[in-house]
This record gives structure tokens, sequence and C-alpha cells, in this order.
């Protein structure tokens, strides 16, 4: 059975201890078993990383986004055979990891820019003969703990921004879907950047916490759920790392009376089922305004619902493939009867889907509820499956605090054609991204990701300038430069002033 191991310092780590399968969640088999790293494997990757980071922050940035630019170029020219190994782990379709890919790569070409984004500030005369500049200098050792959803995306958030600014960087990906990260270091290399610069452990919570633990890496990255990101900025800060833990959500989208609900279906088909609605900015709750606009939606939803294709990660017909594993399943399936409990109505249930010549894979069939109420656990919590709940609302301002007091704050959409009614939505509500008749409102690789409350614990945001500063420390140098006379000894123990 392949193994799929640890790339440290341009080798494989032997893989002789733990081991965790890898699934086909098309098939439900096995497809190959993981090496499950230990500190011991940290300690050679960052041994690696320590050798490696003085040679490469000492190469001029301009240099440095050379090899970006290639990176970017091999991603691109293997892109169908990373899209295909990422669905074979993950089971999102085609055309999802491709999307995948591209979003990540967005970053890469951010990255390319580097040059100009770290380019310090200057005062000439600061006081008499005193020029200030500051400088922007790399961290030294970064690392990033990734999730199963965006194998490739995520990553490369981290990653091409570190890099890029003089950092080695040690990723730790998902355990469930380890091929593609490893994929992209390999690339990495090929690009031109030096053996060490970006390796990638395999494992589990030991390496998670060998990695919050370890007194060489100076920051850590990190995405996944909110009690796991805050446990990692409490031990990660804990240990003196600069951390960024961005967590869960449960983002909402709110439809107005004037929106054009035809277009609101079809967004909401994308935003909540696309990617088995494995996504921290899926929208999973739509919140439309007076019985009449929910009744008109939920009339349009139900047809547009059922129609939907639910198929092998390789169907180019399918709206969205299985779910990763068969616990991720079963928990998914729980929330839906946990809704049923709470006395939701459950008008659409994806529960028992089955795929001809599939049947053990990891599928779901797409569920939609009416009539959830705030107080309900299932709308409390995040449920990341293909599960769509409608919360009514009376009224815009009812609208407006149910996401803004929701324990979550990634991202919130409003659909309308009022811009009186969206500049006020956007300015009000309490979550990090919004999103006006834009379900995913994911920003832009030169603007930064980052959530409100619940969603991310740390104080700088992901990629973009927030990215920037995350990886680097600022450096502010005063330099006097004498005409060759002799200094006023009578003031050399007196604090400067620039007066």
């Amino acid at each position: 059975m392949r193994l799929i191991d640890h790339v440290i310092s341009g080798h494989g780590g032997g893989g002789a201890g733990r081991r965790a399968d890898v699934f086909d969640p098309n098939s439900g088999s096995v497809q190959a078993q993981v090496a499950l790293g230990t500190s011991a494997d940290l300690d050679r990757a960052v041994a690696a990383a320590q050798a490696a980071q003085p040679g490469w922050a000492a190469t001029n940035p301009q240099r440095r986004a050379r090899v970006m630019f290639r990176f970017k170029e091999l991603v691109e020219a293997n892109m169908d055979a990373l899209a295909h190994l990422l669905s074979s782990e993950h089971g999102k379709v085609i055309a999802d990891s491709k999307g995948d890919i591209q979003r990540g790569l967005e970053v890469i070409e951010f990255a390319c820019g580097i040059p100009h984004a770290l380019k310090g500030e200057y005062t000439q005369g600061a006081g008499p003969g005193i020029d200030v500049y500051s400088m922007r200098m790399p961290l030294g050792i970064g690392a990033g703990i990734t999730p199963f959803n965006f194998p490739a995306m995520i990553p490369m958030w981290m990653f091409g921004v570190a890099i890029a600014c003089g950092n080695a960087f040690i990723l730790k990906p998902s355990e469930r879907d380890p091929s593609v990260p490893v994929r992209l270091a390999e690339l990495m290399r090929e690009a031109g950047a030096p053996e060490g610069i970006l390796q990638v452990v395999q494992g589990d919570k030991e390496m998670v916490d060998a990695i919050l633990d370890h007194p060489a890496i100076g920051a850590v990255s990190f995405v996944g759920s909110s009690d796991i990101a805050h446990y990692v900025y409490q031990r990660g800060v804990a240990a003196g790392k600069r951390v960024q833990a961005m967590g869960g959500a449960k983002n909402h989208g709110i439809v107005m009376p004037d929106a054009d609900l035809d277009q609101v279906v079809a967004d909401l088909s994308g935003a909540a089922f696309g990617s088995a609605g494995e996504r921290c900015m899926a929208l999973p709750v739509v919140v439309p305004v007076g019985d009449k606009t929910a009744d008109a939606l939920r009339e349009k939803l139900i047809p547009a619902i059922r129609s939907l294709r639910v198929g092998v990660s390789t169907d180019a017909e399918a709206q969205y493939g299985p779910v990763v594993n068969a616990a991720h399943k079963a928990r998914v399936e729980g929330w839906i009867q946990t809704g049923v409990d709470e006395g939701a109505e459950l008008v659409v249930d994806g529960r028992g889907f089955s795929l001809q010549g599939h049947e053990q894979g990891f599928f779901i069939g797409p569920s939609l509820f009416d009539r959830v109420t705030p107080a309900m656990k299932s709308y409390q919590e995040e449920i990341f499956g293909p599960v769509l709940q409608i919360v009514r609302a009376p009224d815009f301002e009812t609208a407006l605090r149910l996401p803004s007091e929701h324990q979550y704050g990634n991202g919130v959409a409003i659909f309308t054609r009022n811009g009186h009614a969206a500049r006020e939505f956007a300015a009000r509500v309490n979550v990090g991204m919004v999103g006006i008749n834009v379900p995913i409102p994911v920003p832009v690789a030169y603007h930064s990701f980052g959530g409100w409350k619940r969603s991310a614990f740390g104080d700088v945001n992901q990629h973009g300038m927030e990215g920037v500063r995350f990886w680097t420390k600022v450096k502010t140098v005063t330099q006097r430069w004498p005409d060759g006379g002799v200094g006023d000894a009578a003031n050399a123990f007196v604090i400067p002033t620039m007066g």
C-alpha cells in the first residue's frame, strides 16, 4: 500500500512508526497510509530549516520572488494532476479542486510582488543630521497547521507569503488528505527554493503539540475548528510564539424582500452545497426577511435542491461529491437528526443517499430545514456538510442581529437591490467578512482573510499585507554620520531628542 511520508530536507522520514489510513471518499476504501510523525521528525525538519533560512533571508527579495514565479508556473503546468490527486483524497469534484488550487495561486501571485511589499519607511532629517528608517525582517522559522477542506489553497495562503518574506516554513497538513501538500513542497524545491525552506511533516495531535512547543519556531498559522483554534492559540502564545488561528463559522445569507430570488437560489445552491458544504465560507444559513419572502424563497429552493447532482469526484456533471470520510458523514447526519429532534422542519432529507456503483462511498444528499430558531443547537454549531437552514426574520433589525450575536463571525452576505440597506448592513454587522450580493465573500489575495469572535484568534489576518506583517518583524534604525568633529561630551549622557 502507498505510504505518504514526510518531506524533510529533501528526503522522506522513514515512516516506521504510527500510520493513519487515507480513504478514497468515492468508494470508501483505504487507498494509502500516512506516516504520523513524532517530535524527533519535527526536530530534523527544524534543524534543516535553521541551516537553510539565514542564506534564504540574505537572498534579495527580487530573487526570492523569481522562485515564486517559477513555483506558480510549475503548479499551473501540473494543475490537472494536482486536481485529480486532491479530489481522490478529499472527494470534491475536479472543477472545485482546480478552484482550490487557483485561489492558492492567487496568493502566490501576490507573493511575487514581495520586493514592493517589504519596503520600509524612511525619514530624512528627523533631527540634526539624523535619519530614521525601518526594515521588515523575517521571523526565522514559521509553521502552518492546515485543515482537510482546502489542502492546496490554505497551505499556499500561509507558506507563499512566509517564504517570500525570507522565512523557512514547516507545514503540517491534515492527515485526511496529505498528498497534495507533499507535491507542492516538491514543486517548490523544483522551482529553486533551497532544501529545507519548505518542508512537510505529517501527523496528528502529537505533531501539533510538538510544533506549538518547539522553541525554534517563531510563528504558527492555523485553520480548523474553533475549539482547536482556541487551543492552538493559547498553547502557542504561552510558548512565546506569534499565532493566528482561524476557527469555525456559521455564515448567514440575509435575503431582503426586494432581492432577485432566482439569483439568490442559484447562489445558495453553490454556496451551501458546493464542496459538500465542507467550507468555512459556506453559506449554511439563509435568513429571509418577512414570511412572504421566506415562503417564496422556500418554494424556489425545494426543486433546485432536489435537482442537485451528487456524484463521484470525476463526474464533470456533478455539483458536489462525497464528504471526506465515514466519521464526518456520520457527524453531519447526526446534526440532521438533532435538527429534527429540536423541532425544525426537515423539508428535504439528504440522509440515506446512495450512488449506484459507489454504495460504500461517503455521500450525503442535500438537506433543507425550515423554521429553524436561534435557540436550536443545530443552528448554534457548525454542521460543515450539505445542509441549508432557513431562519425566518420578521424585519431587517432582527436579520441583522442574528449573525451579529452568533458565536461565529467569519462571513455574512446580504442579497438586496437597496443600496442604503446594503450599506447599513455592511457597516453594522458584527462579522469579519461581508458580501453584498456575493454569497461567498472570500477576499482577493491582496486584501486579507479573517473572521471575528470565535472564528479567529489572534490579531493579524491571513495573506495580503496582513500576511506580510504577520511573517515579519520591524527593525528601526536611527543613524547619524558625524562630520569628523568632536561631539558635545556634556550631552553624551542625555537621552537624545529630535528637537
